[in-house]
């Protein structure tokens, strides 16, 4: 059975996106509003430790506007030449009942998320990591996710997409890691108890 993990960047006051999906709090220190590069290796080494990502679809017209050529990018980074290639070689499954198609070694679902999840969960295999608020609030409802890794940015933005949802009872959950990047931004990271 694979483990299911939603990892994301947070707001203090527990949001991944402010009002209007304004992400632009997330980025960290730097005046281009770019995360640092500790915290960028991180996602980085997330991914290469997963073998299949899971995405909403808001999640994923966000990343699909920009990864499939960062490493084209005049500018781009050594780190996002390496993430950039990464996020185009890892397998994907897009949910969205509004999209028709997919590229980057994607496949869409357009019918039942958590029936699908669960499937991909039963089988054997490495971790998989889903994101975007609504498809993962799905799986947590279901009680799907195994980890929770929640980077957490020392900004309030008062409203907006919130990263957890309203569940029907309680989830104990285990600490099992912490840990400070630059900028003040926190890890957390918790198992769901069994």
């Amino acid at each position: 059975m694979r483990k299911l993990i939603f990892a994301m960047n947070v707001t203090l006051d527990g949001h991944i996106a402010a009002t209007g999906d304004d992400i632009g709090w997330s980025g960290g220190e730097g005046p281009d509003s770019s995360p640092s590069a500790e915290l960028f290796q991180w996602w980085t080494e997330q991914m290469r430790a997963s073998e299949l990502s899971l995405y909403g679809r808001k999640l994923w017209e966000t990343m699909s506007s920009h990864w499939p050529t960062g490493d084209q990018r005049p500018n781009a980074t050594p780190a996002e030449i390496e993430f950039a290639c990464l996020w185009r070689d890892m397998p994907k499954v897009v949910f969205s009942s509004t999209i028709d198609k997919v590229g980057w070694n994607s496949r869409l679902v357009t019918g039942d998320a958590v029936a699908e999840i669960a499937r991909l969960k039963a089988e054997d295999g490495g971790p998989m990591d889903i994101g975007g608020a609504t498809l993962a609030g799905a799986a947590m409802r279901a009680g799907l996710i195994d980890e929770y890794a929640i980077v957490t940015h020392p900004v309030l933005v008062g409203g907006g997409t919130p990263f957890f949802t309203a569940l029907d009872g309680w989830v104990n959950l285990n600490l099992v890691e912490t840990r400070t990047f630059p900028g003040g931004v926190v890890l957390t990271r918790y198992e769901r108890r069994r």
